[in-house]
């Protein structure tokens, strides 16, 4: 081997050498990083079984921590901590970059508001698979807080942002949700540009969050999804439009309803047009009264309760009479009621509403009736008395508080006060919360 060949093996091998060490302490070094993340993690872990506000100043550090796992850590133990102190925390931890941590950061600001919510909400089914993050929604999309619950606008501002423009699609539906369970106000421009999201969930939950919060404002940015290609979309921006009063949309309705063969969609766009009610839709309304969908005599029976035209009511009296449905029977009684039949005997329309408030199955059919009937003083003065009936059943009380809670006035607040003391605890209680909500609401 002459000399230029050995010392080139030399440098080769030099080489070789030098570069086991270099990964060696590569490795060395990448080991020690993840033991020290570990460390970290197992340190937030310790922090947190502390549990008290104390604790979160020692927290928030590790929110800015390099380590995804560490982080991660830290917000959970923050939303298990649970008080007024985890909010600000929380807040921040909604830009990180990571979708588990803004879903899980998004579910603890609801759940200070709506306690127990982290055990139902996206939080709840989290898992990991791999890098990536798996979870589902509860089928529960019904929840709101109380009227008498003021949340922080840097909280509901925070909540937008990730509905906007989240990490994931997941994180994004979730905050929405977030956004109409707290009924948070200043994120309404976040969920308007959601819903040009091309992920059908984000744009349900941005739906439903819309009609939750109730600013009407928001009816045009709904419009363009009264046509879309997924039926449980269309369905939701149908029922949207009528809940935010967007009368414009009125004809777009009307050709939905004249044009479509599906069933759910025809009834939605008949309910959203009795949401809105118009003279000129009486023709409308009464072509529907007797169809054999029970979904749709339901609706135009809605519309002619809000057009209140006098010359209706003999032939909705001798529906409410033959109708066999209670799904219809209890829209003929709404109409009945909203046409002047206020009497609270047995038979009468009024009582078979407050009657159906035990109906489980209906329940959700009939509070809405008779929330929006008791805005006229005269019903409220019909329903009083039902609080003091030896009769009244367990449902109905809490049911008539939740509605006086909604709809009622001054003259209000001293049956609720009456319901208050109720010897059921469960009464007395919705009695004290109804008075809380009634007076937020009312000036």
């Amino acid at each position: 081997m002459s000399f230029l060949t050995r010392s080139a093996f030399r440098l080769s091998l030099c080489g070789l050498l030098m570069g086991a060490l270099s990964a060696r302490a590569q490795n060395t070094a990448a080991q020690n990083t993840t033991d020290d993340a570990k460390s970290r993690a197992k340190a937030v872990r310790e922090f947190g079984k502390d549990g008290t506000s104390d604790t979160i100043p020692k927290l928030e550090p590790y929110l800015n921590d390099q380590d995804t796992d560490v982080r991660r850590e830290a917000v959970k133990a923050i939303v298990d901590i649970g008080t007024e102190r985890s909010l600000n925390p929380l807040v921040k931890a909604c830009s990180d970059n990571d979708a588990e941590i803004q879903i899980r950061a998004v579910d603890g600001l609801v759940n200070f508001y709506l306690p127990g919510y982290i055990k139902t909400g996206m939080t709840a089914s989290l898992r990991r698979v791999g890098a990536s993050i798996k979870s589902k929604f509860t089928d529960t999309n019904d929840q709101v807080i109380d009227a008498y619950v003021q949340v922080r606008p840097e909280v509901a501002e925070a909540i937008g942002k990730v509905a906007r423009g989240g990490a994931s699609s997941d994180g994004r539906a979730n905050a929405a949700r977030a956004a109409g369970i707290l009924r948070a106000r200043p994120a309404v421009p976040d969920l308007e540009e959601a819903l040009r999201s091309k992920d059908s969930g984000v744009i349900y939950e941005s739906l439903i969050g819309l009609q939750k919060i109730r600013d009407q404002s928001a009816g045009p940015s709904v419009a363009v999804r009264l046509n879309d290609l997924d039926e449980k979309v269309q369905v939701a921006a149908i029922e949207t439009t009528g809940l935010l009063d967007n009368r414009a949309a009125v004809n777009d309705l009307r050709g939905i309803l004249d044009r479509t063969k599906k069933t759910r969609v025809k009834r939605a766009a008949l309910t959203a047009m009795a949401e809105m009610p118009d003279s000129q839709l009486h023709g409308v309304y009464n072509a529907y009264l007797e169809n054999k969908d029970e979904g749709l005599r339901e609706a135009a029976a809605e519309g002619l309760a809000r057009v209140k035209d006098p010359a209706d009511l003999a032939n909705i009296e001798r529906l409410f009479s033959t109708d066999q449905k209670t799904g219809s029977r209890l829209a003929l009684a709404f109409a009945l009621s909203a046409l002047g039949k206020r009497g609270m005997a047995e038979f009468d329309p009024l009582r078979y509403l407050v009657n159906s408030l035990t109906l489980a199955s209906y329940h959700n059919t009939t509070q809405p009736y008779l929330i929006e009937l008791a805005r006229d003083p005269e019903i409220r003065r019909a329903l009083y008395p039902v609080f003091q009936e030896p009769t009244a059943t367990k449902d109905e009380k809490i049911g008539l508080a939740q509605v006086l809670a909604a709809s009622g006035g001054e003259d209000s607040i001293a049956p609720l006060q009456a319901l208050s003391s109720d010897t059921d605890h469960d009464v007395s209680q919705e009695g004290l919360r109804a008075l809380k909500n009634l007076r937020a609401r009312i000036p």
